[in-house]
C-alpha cells in the first residue's frame, strides 16, 4: 500500500502529523477511561493549563523553546543520514560552555557583548561534543547512535565533576556556581514587553524563544537554500549517489553532526541565561531525548518542529496542572500521554501513512505509483 499511495508534500510535513496526534489522543482516551477518569475533563484542564492564561502561554512557549533548539538538532543529523540521539549530551556541554563564559566574563563585559559570546560559547562547546562522534562514523566506521549515546553519559559526568570539584563555590554545599552578573541574564518577555507598555504575567519564558525561532529560519535556508544544504541531503538521501556525483560524503556527516551539535547547545541560552542564572545540574532534564520525537512528529522540517514543540511544550505544563487539579490522574498517567504522542509520531506513522494516503488517493483522485 504504501509504495502505491504516496503522501504529497504537504500531507507528509502538515496532514499526517495531524492525523497522528488525533489518532493518539484516541488512543490515550480510550485508556484513561478505562482507568477510571473523564477523558474530557482531562483533555479540557491540560487545555486550560497550558493556553487558558497567560502564565501557561509563558511556560508552554518556555518549554517548547528547549524542544526547538533539540529538534532541530535531531533534524539537521537527519537529513544528513544520522541518527543524532547524542542531542542531551551535546546540551549539557552546551551549557557548560555557556555558565563557563559567564563565570569568566560578565563581571568585567556588558551585556551587548556578554550574550552573544554565551551564544557562540554554548554552539561551540555543542558542536565539538558532537565533531566526535561523527570523525569516528565517517573516518572510522563507529556507528554514530551508539557513540552518541555513550557521550551523553560522558557529558553528564564531566559536568558533575567540574561542578563538584572546580565550579562550585567554596563552602556551598549545592552543587551550582555563583550566580552570573546581570550582564549573563538573558531578558524575560515580561520585561521585554513591559519595556514597550505590555502587561505581561511572570513566567520562565525569555527571549531565547527569538533564537530559537531564528535558528529554524537559518535551518530552513542552510538545507534548502545552499549548496552545502543540498550536499548534506544528498549523503542522507544516498552516500554511494553522493560519491558518485563528487560530493565527500564524509565532510558533510561532520558538518551536519556539527551543525547539529551547536543547535543542541543553545539550549544552554534558554535553561542557563534565561531562567537559572547560574549554571547548574540537571538543567536538560530530558529534552535532548524528547527532541527526537519533536523531530519526527515535526516530519524533520523547521514548520513542523515549532508546532511540535509547542505540542510538547502544551504536554509538559498542561500535564503538570492535570496532575495538580484532576483527582486520582497521577504525574506517571500524564507520562503515558507523552507516551502514546512519541508512539503514534513515530512508529505508528508507518502505520498510518499508507492508509492515509490511500484516502487522499480516492478523495482527490491523486496518481497511483504502480510498481
Amino acid at each position: 500500500m504504501s509504495n502505491k499511495y504516496p503522501l504529497p508534500r504537504w500531507a507528509d510535513v502538515v496532514l499526517l502529523p495531524i492525523v497522528c496526534l488525533l489518532v493518539a489522543l484516541a488512543a490515550a482516551g480510550v485508556v484513561v477511561y478505562l482507568v477510571g477518569q473523564n477523558p474530557w475533563q482531562v483533555i479540557s484542564v491540560l487545555l486550560d493549563g497550558a493556553f487558558g492564561s497567560q502564565r501557561g502561554i509563558g511556560y508552554t512557549l518556555y518549554y517548547a523553546t528547549t524542544f526547538i533548539f533539540t529538534g532541530l538538532a535531531v533534524a539537521v543529523a537527519f537529513h544528513g543520514g544520522l541518527f543524532n540521539i547524542g542531542g542531551e549530551g551535546q546540551a549539557v556541554l552546551g551549557g557548560l560552555g555557556v555558565g563557563l563564559v559567564a563565570l569568566w566574563w560578565s563581571a568585567a563585559l556588558p551585556v551587548w557583548l556578554m550574550l552573544p559570546l554565551m551564544l557562540l560559547a554554548g554552539a561551540v562547546f555543542g558542536a565539538a561534543w558532537a565533531i566526535v562522534p561523527a570523525y569516528l562514523q565517517a573516518y572510522r566506521g563507529s556507528h554514530v547512535v551508539i557513540t552518541t549515546i555513550m557521550f551523553n553519559f560522558i557529558a553528564s559526568s564531566v559536568l558533575v565533576y567540574l561542578m563538584v570539584n572546580h565550579i562550585r563555590p567554596a563552602g556551598s554545599m549545592a552543587v551550582e556556581s555563583a550566580p552570573f552578573a546581570a550582564s549573563a541574564h538573558l531578558p524575560t518577555v515580561q520585561a521585554a514587553l513591559s519595556a514597550v507598555g505590555i502587561d505581561w504575567a511572570a513566567s520562565p519564558l525569555n527571549l531565547s524563544l527569538l533564537i530559537a525561532l531564528l535558528a529554524c529560519v537559518l535551518v530552513y535556508f542552510f538545507l534548502w537554500r545552499t549548496r552545502a544544504g543540498y550536499r548534506v541531503r544528498a549523503v542522507g538521501s544516498s552516500v554511494t549517489a553522493a560519491e558518485y556525483a563528487g560530493i565527500n560524503s564524509r565532510h558533510y556527516i561532520v558538518l551536519a553532526m556539527a551543525i547539529s551539535g551547536a543547535l543542541a547547545g543553545m539550549v544552554g541560552m534558554n535553561e542557563i541565561a534565561g531562567v537559572n542564572g547560574k549554571l547548574m545540574l540537571e538543567f536538560v532534564n530530558g529534552a535532548g531525548f524528547t527532541g527526537i520525537a519533536v523531530a519526527l512528529m515535526g516530519r524533520n522540517h523547521p514548520v513542523g518542529i515549532v508546532f511540535a514543540s509547542v505540542l510538547f511544550g502544551a504536554l509538559f505544563q498542561g500535564g503538570a496542572e492535570v496532575a495538580f487539579d484532576v483527582p486520582g490522574f497521577s504525574r506517571d498517567m500524564v507520562v503515558m500521554l507523552q507516551g502514546f504522542i512519541v508512539l503514534f509520531s513515530g512508529a505508528m506513522t508507518y502505520v498510518i501513512a499508507p492508509r492515509l494516503g490511500w484516502i487522499l488517493a480516492r478523495v482527490f483522485k491523486l496518481e497511483v505509483r504502480h510498481g
